[in-house]
């Protein structure tokens, strides 16, 4: 429960509070409490219920020590406790069970540490002095000791390009090549396929932060994200379809404001339309991946989205990745799609169905299952270039007036071509 939360301010909250089962692990620990200066009295009887009724009326001290022996299901009953908990809590568990996997779940959860009772006095003492440490020590997101963040927006042209087959590849390539703890936020919140790619359940997480934005916070953070492997974590839903996206946009703010304290790569699969309803989501990204096929709509949607981007979000390096190219085939070729865009394409991913047909039978993303293909090859090429992402703006087109979007896009040029490449020789 420390570790996910933002250091809280002591103000008039006690610096240590217990709840304990038995008079035997009290007798244990008050000597214990005295000799660091506190209150014996702040010592209760009674185990993990009686902490969350009194928590949930009173403020939680900066250290908790908590009794789980009377618990049926201790990492059920964690949760109620967070509930109550302010943030920057430490707290102790105690309990009767020695079960490994039962400590690296509770740690995993958020407890600093678990005693197993019968208590002793060094036993209490080494982890009340270890959890005091903890408490006065700098977080990790003091200005001190800020890390780099860098959020990248991954958008597709058209739907159908590869979007989240790029956000899903590159979100596990940050998090496992370059070992960066990453968040991968799928907005896709009806038919997102993030967890379905990863081969993991979405949860409720996604669906539960619009409808209480109020309610995110660091701990929210750590309950609702689902864990991909130890650096990458998603949050995404699976909405039911009947039910409409009510919503401000204030909620994806907020995540993207607990995504920077809490990791340090941000990934988000950025459906185009949601560009249009809430523009304040590329507010604090600093790239954009966008997403595009050799077509005529592709290109023409690409050019509103490039146009858009520099209206809107000038502040962003914009990355455009053409995908499944296969040169005998496309529509237009590449010049004549940097032309209509008037920029150069930083990437091509040539098709591979096999590739996408192997990653999808394996549960995995792309990139982890097209390791030595070359279109694996130029995922790495982008999830590098974003590492090394700057502020600096793109810089524009010298020599060239502005035109209208119609003069960008010579559609009637492109269909000649097309047709002439169809004509019989």
């Amino acid at each position: 429960m420390s570790a996910p939360w933002k250091a809280g301010m002591p103000g008039n909250r006690d610096p240590f509070a217990a709840f304990i089962c038995d008079d035997a692990a009290l007798d244990a620990l008050r000597p214990v409490v005295v000799e660091m200066g506190w209150q014996p009295e702040k010592c209760h009887k009674g185990g993990l219920r009686n902490a969350v009724q009194s928590l949930s009326i009173t403020a939680s001290p900066n250290i908790l020590m908590v009794d789980l022996s009377e618990s049926g299901d201790p990492l059920n009953d964690i949760n109620a406790l967070a509930e109550v908990c302010e943030p920057g809590t430490v707290v102790i568990a105690v309990g009767q069970v020695n079960d490994v996997r039962l400590y690296r779940d509770l740690v995993a959860s958020g407890i600093q540490d678990y005693l197993l009772k019968p208590l002793t006095a060094g036993q209490v003492r080494d982890a009340l002095i270890q959890a005091q440490a903890i408490f006065t020590a700098p977080r990790a997101h003091d200005a001190a000791t800020a890390k780099r963040h860098i959020s990248t927006a991954v958008v597709g042209a058209r739907g159908g390009v590869g979007a989240s087959m790029l956000a899903t590849s590159l979100a596990w390539l940050f998090a496992t090549d370059h070992e960066k703890p990453t968040a991968l936020l799928d907005l896709d919140v009806h038919f997102g396929t993030g967890a379905l790619t990863l081969d993991l359940e979405p949860g409720r997480g996604l669906t539960d932060a619009i409808e209480n934005p109020s309610r995110i916070d660091g701990l929210f953070i750590e309950r609702a994200m689902i864990r991909a492997n130890d650096h990458l974590s998603i949050l995404s839903a699976e909405a039911p379809i009947n039910s409409p996206l009510m919503t401000d946009g204030s909620a994806f703010v907020q995540l993207e404001e607990e995504f920077r304290q809490a990791f340090e790569m941000t990934v988000i699969d950025l459906p185009r339309n949601m560009l249009i309803n809430f523009p304040h989501l590329l507010a604090d990204v600093n790239c954009v991946v966008l997403a595009a096929e050799y077509t005529l709509a592709s290109a023409r949607d690409a050019i509103r989205i490039l146009s858009w981007l520099k209206a809107n979000a000038a502040h962003v390096q914009t990355f455009v990745v053409a995908n499944k190219v296969q040169t005998a085939t496309q529509e237009i070729s590449k010049a004549d799609f940097e032309a209509s865009i008037e920029r150069k394409v930083n990437f091509t991913i040539p098709y591979d169905l096999k590739g996408v047909t192997n990653a999808a039978k394996l549960g995995q993303t792309f990139a982890e299952a097209n390791p030595a293909a070359k279109s694996g090859s130029v995922v790495r090429d982008i999830a590098s270039a974003i590492m090394g992402v700057s502020d600096a703006e793109d810089a524009p087109v010298k020599g060239k007036k502005p035109v209208s979007l119609l003069g960008k896009l010579d559609i009637k040029g492109l269909l000649a071509k097309k047709d002439a490449a169809k004509a019989p020789a």
